[in-house]
């Protein structure tokens, strides 16, 4: 049985209370309280998220959410309404000194994966979307994006076995996604995902 839609809200409210993390941004990203069997990972918001208040609300989601309705037909808002969107971690890092978004230090990342958890405990994924390296390494070992966008991998995440089809970042500032191999994996990786029964339910 899935989870209520009211357990997830609960879990929201618990999540947008966090404030383990001194050096990130408040407040918390969170997606919609969907009770979904799909979970997409990505990796920490950037500056407009916040104000938005929405994971993917900017330049790297409109090309999440292309690559979506491409391979799926779903609307953005389809996509937030059946995919349960959660991250590595879910405030803003702040930008560095020299430029850029700050990539989260370890003990954020630890920190944060107690959400994640919680998150895999109590919707029982049975697909776990990971976008972009980060999010990626928190559910395979590192390994080169041409080893593992266009697989579908078996894992046991704490103790709970799900597929995991491994997403570039949709970022900008990463041209794999545009050259070749990558453009033909991630089509690959694309079909693996609208194939997968947990998306055929959804939709």
């Amino acid at each position: 049985m899935p989870p209520s839609v009211a357990a997830v809200k609960q879990h929201l409210v618990r999540l947008q209370a966090c404030a383990l993390c001194p050096q990130m941004q408040q407040p918390v990203v969170v997606g919609r309280p969907v009770a979904s069997r799909i979970l997409l990972v990505g990796q920490a918001p950037g500056d407009k998220e916040p104000k938005l208040g929405r994971p993917f609300a900017w330049t790297a989601g409109k090309t999440l959410f292309k690559w979506f309705h491409e391979a799926l037909g779903w609307s953005e808002d389809e996509v937030r309404d059946r995919i349960y969107f959660a991250a590595v971690c879910r405030c803003f890092p702040g930008k560095k000194e020299t430029g850029g978004d700050r990539v989260p230090d370890e003990s954020e990342i630890a920190h944060c994966s107690r959400w994640l958890a919680a998150e895999v405990a109590l919707l029982q994924p049975q697909l776990v979307l990971p976008v972009g390296k980060l999010a990626i390494t928190q559910f395979i070992p590192p390994a080169p994006l041409n080893d593992i966008i266009g697989k579908k991998l078996g894992i046991d995440y704490r103790g709970h076995a799900m597929d995991c089809i491994p997403l570039p970042h949709p970022s900008g500032a990463s041209p794999w996604h545009r050259m070749e191999p990558g453009k033909t994996l991630l089509r690959q990786a694309l079909g693996l995902v609208a194939a997968h029964p947990a998306i055929k339910r959804a939709g």
